[in-house]
C-alpha cells in the first residue's frame, strides 16, 4: 500500500512539474513581461542603444550580432566568461577577436540592476539591444517574446559547430538555419542583417583573390588594404559598401552586382535556389523589412517551443531518476532560472 501511495505521489509531481514547465514557457513569453516586475526596462535598453549607436555607428551592426550569435541558443550563454567548470563560447572560432558591444550589454545591465535587481534575464537584453540596434539604423522594429531565461553554463563545441562562417556554402547556410526551424525563406531574410557591420580582411581574403564570381573592380578595391601575402589582416571592409551604417536592401543589391564581401554572402545569388528571393529584396525594401522583422519574431517563437520541449525532456528525467520532491525546486532558483551573467 505504500509501495502504491509513493507511486501516486509520483506520478502527481510529475504532472505538477510538467504543468509548470509547459504553462511558464508558453505564458512566460510575452512583449509585456516586465510590465509589473520592472515596468521602465525597456525604455532603459532603448535609450542606452541609442546613445551607443550615436556614439559610433558600427555598433548597431556588433550589437545585432551578439543577439545573432547568442540566439543559436538564445539563453544569453554567450556572454558568460570560462570557469573551472566550462569554457565559455567567446573563444569558439565564429566569436574570437570577432563580436564586440560586450561593454554596452555590461552597461545596460548595470542600469537595470540599480533599477530593478535581478529581474531582467541577458538574454532578454540582447534581444531588445538588437531590434532597437536595427531601429537606430532606419531599420524595422518587431515585437519582443521577452521573459526568456538565461543560461549558467555555455558550450564552446556548440558554439564552434552551429555558427556558420563565413566561408560557409549554401547548403550549410540552409542546414544552420533549418536546423534551428527557421525556412530557408528566414535565412536569406535574416542574412540581410549584413546590410550593416564590417569583416576583416581574413574573412574575405581567400574571396578576393581566389574566387570568380565578384566584380573585379570591387576586388581590385579591396585587395589596396588587405594582401595576399597576409598584410592587413585586421583592415576592415563594409558588409554593404553603398550604405554601410543604414540597415536598407542595399545588402541584396551588392549581391545582385557580385559584390558581396564574403563568400558566404555571395553564396545567396550564385545561380542557387534563393537567387528570386534576393532580386526580390534588391528591388523592394520593404518586402525585406517585413520579412526580417517577421523572422525575428519566429526566431524566438522557436526558443519558446524548444524551451518547453526540454523542460518536458527535463520532467521526465527527473521522474525516470526517482527524484523525491524536497530535491525538486520550482520557481526562481529552479530549473530555467536566470543567471546573471
Amino acid at each position: 500500500m505504500a509501495s502504491s501511495s509513493a507511486s501516486a505521489s509520483a506520478v502527481a509531481l510529475l504532472l505538477l512539474v510538467l504543468f509548470f514547465f509547459s504553462s511558464s514557457a508558453s505564458a512566460q513569453l510575452s512583449p509585456t513581461f516586465y510590465n509589473t516586475s520592472c515596468p521602465n526596462a525597456i525604455s532603459i535598453i532603448r535609450r542606452a542603444v541609442m546613445a551607443a549607436v550615436k556614439r559610433e555607428p558600427r555598433m548597431a551592426a556588433s550589437l545585432l550580432r551578439l543577439h545573432f550569435h547568442d540566439c543559436f541558443g538564445c539563453d544569453g550563454s554567450l556572454l558568460l566568461d570560462d570557469t573551472s567548470t566550462f569554457t565559455g563560447e567567446k573563444t569558439a572560432n565564429p566569436n574570437n577577436n570577432s563580436l564586440r558591444g560586450f561593454e554596452v550589454i555590461d552597461r545596460i545591465k548595470s542600469s537595470l540592476e540599480s533599477a530593478c535587481k535581478q529581474v531582467v534575464s541577458c538574454a532578454d537584453i540582447l534581444a531588445v539591444a538588437a531590434r532597437d540596434s536595427v531601429v537606430a539604423v532606419g531599420g524595422p522594429s518587431w515585437g519582443v517574446e521577452l521573459g526568456r531565461r538565461d543560461s549558467t553554463t555555455a558550450s564552446l563545441s556548440s558554439a564552434n559547430t552551429d555558427i556558420p562562417g563565413p566561408t560557409s556554402n549554401l547548403s550549410t547556410l540552409i542546414s544552420s538555419f533549418t536546423g534551428k526551424g527557421l525556412s530557408i525563406a528566414d535565412m536569406v531574410a535574416l542574412s540581410g542583417a549584413h546590410t550593416i557591420g564590417k569583416a576583416r580582411c581574413t574573412m574575405f581574403r581567400t574571396r578576393i583573390y581566389n574566387e570568380t564570381n565578384i566584380d573585379s573592380s570591387f576586388a581590385c578595391l579591396l585587395r589596396l588594404n588587405c594582401s595576399m601575402s597576409g598584410g592587413g589582416d585586421n583592415a576592415l571592409s563594409s558588409l554593404d559598401m553603398l550604405t554601410p551604417t543604414m540597415f536598407d536592401s542595399n545588402y541584396y543589391v551588392d549581391l545582385v552586382n557580385m559584390k558581396g564581401l564574403l563568400h558566404s554572402d555571395q553564396e545567396l545569388y550564385n545561380g542557387g535556389l534563393v537567387d528570386s528571393q534576393v532580386v526580390s529584396y534588391s528591388n523592394d525594401s520593404s518586402k525585406f523589412f517585413s520579412d526580417f522583422a517577421n523572422a525575428m519574431v519566429l526566431e524566438w517563437a522557436h526558443v519558446r517551443k524548444e524551451f518547453n520541449m526540454k523542460a518536458h525532456e527535463l520532467a521526465r528525467k527527473g521522474f525516470e531518476a526517482g527524484i523525491s520532491k524536497s530535491k525538486m525546486v520550482i520557481g526562481n532558483e529552479g530549473i530555467g532560472a536566470q543567471g546573471i551573467a
